[in-house]
């Protein structure tokens, strides 16, 4: 068989621990019984599950009752803004968010504009970063909502979370924060950010695919998207896939004892890539001078588009045009196109 090619496509998606396999082995076919059971197959998963809760609740410093299990980070994204609007109407109709967040965060917006709602959409400055003024004369007296992502899943800029969270806060407006990139790569910690609605997926750090979480204040309230057996405190009806969740969980676990020496390893790797790009002159690393995730590198090749140069090097590594995909039609990227950036950048994760 031919050679595989270096993976260097993490932000996309990662393989999962040997540990967090091992630990959802067993819920596959020793304990299988339905967590909403109350004989003892069911209470043996049902506490699995808790165990999860409290795993994933500490990694970001939330109470264990303020964890939300969903299918990923899009089905967190639409119960937080569609549920928390729709349960908030009668408060204002109005969001404000940011022209680079994922699209799952613009298409939910989109969506409810067509509902009635109004969206303002935020411009980014040369490094892809809200400017704190600009979303201060945004606020309205009908805002109800601010949706601004922890870590830029393209060019993995950090946005400054706690400063938008105060701004938040101080209007006595919800903040919502996308750290699908953020969680299991920086430190991250709900209460001193002044975030009260936060998403992330498994996939993204070592965990399985199809498991995802909604951190939500206690205090807040939502319209669910999914009505059935009253599952996650009425919020997310359906049999609880425990497998997933008890990986979910082990991933969160392991990372809160080794993330500061995962942190380490990624800055080596990066650095060492920013080294070898810029020293032979294949192309200039970007934003250097700001905020970065460790694990994400944003190239603006010097000589040739970046599909042409992927192509190129697919044999050798694999990585990211920062296109997005949809439905086998590729379209430029959102994210490039708010920073006014040709079609020859690279993103190369870790």
């Amino acid at each position: 068989m031919n050679k595989m090619p270096l993976y260097l496509d993490s932000a996309s998606t990662t393989p999962v621990d040997p540990r967090v396999i091992e630990a959802m082995l067993p819920y596959f076919s020793e304990i299988f019984g339905n967590a909403s059971s109350n004989h003892i197959y069911g209470k043996q998963a049902k506490n699995a599950i808790e165990v999860a809760r409290e795993q994933v609740a500490r990694l970001i410093n939330a109470d264990n009752k303020e964890i939300i299990f969903t299918s990923g980070a899009t089905e967190s994204i639409n119960l937080a803004i569609k549920g928390f609007v729709e349960a908030n109407v009668d408060k204002g109709n109005h969001i404000i968010t940011v022209k680079t967040e994922h699209k799952a965060v613009l298409s939910t917006c989109e969506y409810l504009e067509t509902k009635g709602f109004e969206v303002t959409y935020l411009d980014v400055d040369e490094n892809g970063l809200v400017l704190l003024d600009e979303l201060t004369s945004a606020i309205t007296n009908t805002t109800l909502l601010i949706a601004v992502m922890y870590v830029n899943n393209e060019i993995g800029v950090i946005q400054p979370i706690s400063e938008i969270g105060k701004i938040a806060r101080n209007h006595n407006i919800c903040f919502f924060c996308d750290a699908t990139q953020a969680v299991g790569k920086i430190n991250v910690d709900v209460e001193i950010d002044y975030i009260d609605m936060l998403c992330f997926s498994g996939h993204k750090l070592n965990g399985p695919k199809g498991i995802g979480v909604l951190y939500k204040k206690n205090n807040l309230e939502l319209i669910p998207l999914f009505h059935g057996g009253g599952q996650e405190n009425g919020l997310r009806g359906g049999t609880y896939n425990t497998p997933l969740i008890v990986g979910l969980g082990k991933a969160c676990e392991i990372i809160t004892h080794e993330i500061d020496e995962n942190i380490s390893n990624l800055l080596e790797k990066r650095n060492e890539l920013e080294n070898y790009y810029e020293k032979n002159n294949v192309g200039l690393v970007n934003f250097k001078h700001v905020k970065r995730a460790p694990h994400i590198l944003s190239i603006t090749l010097n000589e040739m588009e970046a599909d042409e140069f992927l192509m190129l090097k697919a044999k050798d590594f694999t990585a990211s045009t920062g296109s997005a995909c949809n439905s086998s039609v590729i379209s430029e990227s959102h994210v490039l196109l708010a920073l006014k950036k040709k079609k020859n950048n690279i993103r190369i994760s870790f």
